[in-house]
């Protein structure tokens, strides 16, 4: 009951922070494909991972008993989230050195933002100075939030899935001892049945034996 508790209140947590991080991502995608621009990795990277992510999260939350049945594949698949998003959220290190209050054409983040400086300096309304600054550090700290999210999950499942193996194993040993008692019972009473001589025919052999002897 625990593990489900914990396990749909952290799943919850990665669903809320997850969409935010895929719709404000595809406002990037959108200005990048409206300007016929190639879209950089670090967008396009976290914005797959999220979908994904998302897809991943619904689908266990909502298919409890399936996910709780197959813990160790759950724990697995939250690992791989991990790395992915620990891969995605390397990819937009830079913006950690951005000044989002104070953006200048000529700041070394918006440099390494590639296409981005091609964007702004088009004046495209979509992707302003202030704006993808802020948005970008927003999906830079949600891309870490959740790879601490999909730890715990993991290792949620992962606990979850030692104490299913032990609650089996010891429901197979009570099981086990149960049935060879069982079997000890019924072999112990058929022995005491073949040993105990049966009065009926001892009385029939006395009698026929006595009849011989009265004939003599």
């Amino acid at each position: 009951m625990l593990f489900a508790i914990f396990f749909a209140f952290w799943r919850f947590l990665e669903i809320v922070t997850l969409i935010p991080i895929m719709g404000m991502l595809s406002w990037f995608i959108h200005a990048y494909i409206k300007e016929n621009e190639l879209t950089p990795n670090y967008i396009l990277i976290l914005f797959i991972v999220s979908v994904l992510a998302v897809v991943w999260t619904i689908f266990t939350l909502f298919s409890y008993h399936r996910s709780s049945s197959n813990s160790h594949f759950v724990a697995f698949i939250d690992l791989a989230f991990l790395g992915a998003l620990i891969a995605a959220v390397y990819q937009l290190r830079f913006i950690t050195e951005a000044d989002c209050f104070d953006v200048h054409s000529t700041d070394d983040w918006l440099a390494r933002a590639g296409n981005l400086l091609t964007l702004q300096s088009q004046g495209i309304d979509a992707v302003g100075s202030v704006r993808p600054c802020a948005v970008l550090k927003t999906c830079f700290a949600l891309g870490i939030m959740n790879a601490v999210f999909f730890f715990f999950t993991a290792v949620l499942a992962w606990m979850h899935a030692g104490h299913l193996a032990r609650n089996e194993r010891e429901r197979r040993y009570v099981t086990e001892t149960k049935t060879v008692r069982r079997h000890r019972s019924r072999g112990g009473d058929g022995s005491r049945n073949m040993s105990r001589p049966r009065s009926g025919s001892h009385y029939s052999r006395r009698s026929s034996h006595s009849r011989q002897r009265s004939h003599v």
